[in-house]
This record gives structure tokens, sequence and C-alpha cells, in this order.
């Protein structure tokens, strides 16, 4: 047997006899895992775009639609929310849309047949079911602009705030 044969077998020889000493005993504890989920909500608009409004031929007598959306996004499960709309920039008793010195009025309804004013505050604004995932939600904005009004040549505009409570 040459010299390195003899080194590996003695060397190999000793690695057998080293050995990990056996454990004999053992010890528990429960780690516990926590997390929280927080009531959340986020709300994005998509415009009410009236179109153009003739007093003279076509909405004297006709009212003007128009139709926008809110979009909520809440924690799966939220309850007690509510969509509110406020009552605009430029509202004195009815809810205005500004050009220069000129106004035209309209509404913003919560349904489609156009009865149920979108407001603020319980029982004006929209309250929603508890939300079945956290998937974001459309609700349709349903706008009028009565017939009828005697206004000037302009371009007519407001902002409304919508609000999620949560």
């Amino acid at each position: 047997m040459n010299r390195s044969a003899r080194i590996a077998l003695v060397f190999g020889g000793l690695m057998l006899g080293v050995s990990s000493p056996a454990l004999a005993q053992t010890a528990t504890a429960n780690l516990n895992v926590t997390a929280s989920v927080a009531n959340r909500c986020t709300i994005t608009t998509t415009a009410v775009s009236f179109g153009a409004y003739d007093p003279v031929v076509d909405h004297a007598t006709t009212p003007l639609d128009g139709t926008g959306s809110v979009i909520v996004a809440c924690t799966k499960g939220a309850t007690g929310t509510r969509i509110d709309l406020g009552q605009g920039s430029y509202y004195s008793g009815a809810r205005r849309m500004q050009a220069g010195t000129e106004f035209l009025t309209y509404e913003l309804y919560s349904n489609s047949g156009r009865t149920t004013v979108w407001s603020s505050g319980a029982g004006n604004g929209l309250s929603l079911t508890p939300a079945p995932s956290s998937a974001p939600r459309t609700f349709d904005v349903y706008g009028r602009v009565p017939a009828g009004q005697d206004v000037g040549v302009g371009s007519y505009s407001d902002v409304v705030v919508a609000t999620i409570n949560f």
C-alpha cells in the first residue's frame, strides 16, 4: 500500500470514529403568528358628460341626460359603507354648472329612472351591501339637465366631491 493510500485509510477511519452526541431529550413551545386586516376603501370616478344642451330646439321641452360612475374597492366583508356625492361647487338651492356668469342646473341620481337624488348623508347617499371581495365595484351616476333653461353660449362645468364612508 502506498503512502497516500495509507493516509486516506487512516484519515477515513478517524472520520468514522467521530460521531455526534446522541440527543436524549426535547422541549417544545408554540410560536403564535398573527396579522390584522384593516377596513379600507378606495374611490375613483368617471365624469358625467352631458354633451351639448340646446335650449332652443332639442332641450326646450326635453331634458338632457348623461351617465358617469363611481368606482369603489373595499376590504372583503366591509360593512356600513356609503357613497356620498357633494352638492358641487356652484350649489345654490340646486346643483349648477357654471360658464362665466351663467349657470345651468342639473341633478344627479342613483337610479336609472332618475327619481332618487344622490347627495350626502344617511338616506341621501348610496348605502352599500358588504363587499363580496376587494375587487372594484362600479356604481352608475345618472345625471339630468332639466329642459327649458334659458342660458347663454358657453362650456359649463362643475366639480362634485365623491366620498366613500366606511
